[in-house]
């Protein structure tokens, strides 16, 4: 008889096909954009599914769009920008979408 995983053992698996999943897009990007897409959506049901939420690592680096993950230089540009805050700006080629982060500057103390 097979013993059914608990909800955390089921988590750990998950998180490591997913971790999988996107390594794998990762090396295909170049040579098959379509199957690097297909392993992106793939990892996000399975992250729904189980209910794991992606690292900000990964999740920065997939389009929000077009679901491809972003590779800089390659399928997407980032810009560091002053406008209204300080924020790092992603344009996807792909799909033409922008997506911002912000981020903090260090304060300078004065003497």
């Amino acid at each position: 008889m097979r013993k059914v995983p608990g909800k955390k053992e089921r988590k750990l698996i998950a998180s490591e096909r997913i971790k999988i999943l996107i390594e794998e897009a990762e090396k295909v990007i170049a040579s098959k954009p379509k199957y690097a897409q297909l392993y992106i959506e793939l990892a996000r049901k399975i992250a729904m599914k189980a209910r794991v939420k992606l690292p900000p690592t990964w999740k920065k680096r997939i389009c929000k769009k077009c679901k491809t993950i972003l590779i800089p230089g390659f399928n997407a540009r980032v810009r560091l920008r002053n406008n209204r805050f300080p924020h790092i700006t992603i344009k996807c080629f792909e799909c033409g979408n922008y997506t911002r982060h912000p981020y903090k500057l260090r304060e300078r103390h004065k003497n």
